[in-house]
């Protein structure tokens, strides 16, 4: 060790020794070069006076929830309260409005086309069971005669 050493002048800053591209990228693609750049996973060399173990590729380390509150978890076996049948009726009453909101109506002009599309397919499916009828009629006379 030289005297420069021991006298701390070689030494950096925290911010000096992370290079500009390490920070996080603001665009699309920059993040895409910074993940075509980026080590595959599961493939880390051990880092000298890293202390964190090398898992496998898919580990992931469950961190504790914040508590936000302060308030203890409920327990499971607490049943939640259940509205009364009038509550229960309103709350059902504005999903059913909101969804019916959400509903794309048709304008005349395709309620008449989709209205005739519907009945020609009834006439024609009402025709095919009446003439299968009819067939299967004749065959069952002249067999069982």
């Amino acid at each position: 060790m030289s005297d420069s050493d021991a006298s701390g002048e070689h030494e950096r800053d925290e911010s000096d020794s992370k290079p500009d591209t390490e920070s996080r990228p603001t665009s699309a693609a920059a993040r895409r070069e910074r993940r075509g750049t980026a080590r595959p996973a599961g493939k880390s060399e051990a880092r000298p006076g890293s202390t964190r173990p090398s898992g496998k590729a898919g580990d992931k380390v469950a961190k504790p929830a914040p508590d936000a509150k302060g308030a203890p978890t409920p327990k499971r076996d607490q049943k939640p309260k259940k509205a009364s049948v009038f509550a229960r009726i309103v709350r059902f009453i504005r999903e059913v409005w909101a969804e019916l909101r959400k509903v794309i109506w048709p304008n005349r002009k395709q309620m008449v086309t989709y209205t005739a599309v519907v009945l020609v397919f009834v006439v024609f499916m009402v025709a095919l069971v009446s003439g299968l009828d009819l067939g299967f009629k004749q065959l069952v006379g002249l067999v069982f005669g």
